[in-house]
């Protein structure tokens, strides 16, 4: 994360408890899984939370699950009739995350999808009203592209890691995200806001006709 520990757990201590299903998902996830920074972070998921509680979506679409703690914490919030599609290229990442939403109480709002994203995305039908971006930082640019066809009206985008080129070691990850950052700023068809939450999250949404 770009955020100073210090301030990433200030901001954690004085946001709302993620509930005991997130916190179980999350304490599994670091005991368990090779990459456990993966994971979307407790004051990110409940920014997720916020935004969904606000905006009342009725489909949501989130690329890359990991074991389910974003889908699940944006499930928490959301309206009992709001449904969300998440995909997962790894098929044994996916059966964990599979099972933490079976053992949840939304196990009926949220399926999962194996494969790659972008074989995948073609065949959804929209609208779509919030769309999370959270896998393969190369792919970005991919993406977004493939899912703004599948955007509602007043739909959307949330991307995270936007400033991952500022942590990490490999240089052509970096400039994937530079690129997509560059790209999403020169479109005058978006408006878009860039966070400094964890490693940056940006909200995009179509500009005014």
């Amino acid at each position: 994360m770009i955020v100073r520990p210090k301030v990433e757990l200030y901001a954690e201590e004085h946001s709302s408890t993620p509930s005991p299903l997130l916190a179980q998902v999350a304490a599994t996830t670091r005991a368990t899984m090779e990459r456990p920074e993966m994971m979307t972070g407790a004051v990110e998921g409940a920014l997720l939370a916020m935004l969904v509680a606000m905006v009342r979506p009725r489909r949501v679409l989130e690329i890359g699950t990991f074991t389910g703690y974003s889908a699940l914490s944006m499930a928490e919030a959301m309206p009992a009739d709001c449904r969300i599609v998440t995909l997962e290229a790894d098929t044994g990442i996916a059966e964990i995350a599979r099972g933490h939403i079976a053992a949840s109480p939304y196990a009926d709002r949220i399926e999962v999808r194996e494969g790659p994203a972008l074989d995948t995305l073609p065949t959804l039908r929209g609208p779509f009203d919030l769309v999370f971006i959270d896998a393969d930082r190369p792919s970005y640019i991919h993406f977004l592209d493939a899912v703004l066809p599948l955007l509602g009206e007043h739909g959307f985008v949330v991307v995270d890691n936007v400033l991952h080129f500022a942590i990490t070691p490999d240089p052509a990850e970096a400039a994937a995200v530079h690129a997509f950052n560059a790209y999403v700023a020169g479109r005058d068809d978006l408006v878009q806001v860039m966070l400094t939450i964890r490693a940056g999250v940006t909200l995009i949404r179509r500009a005014a006709p």
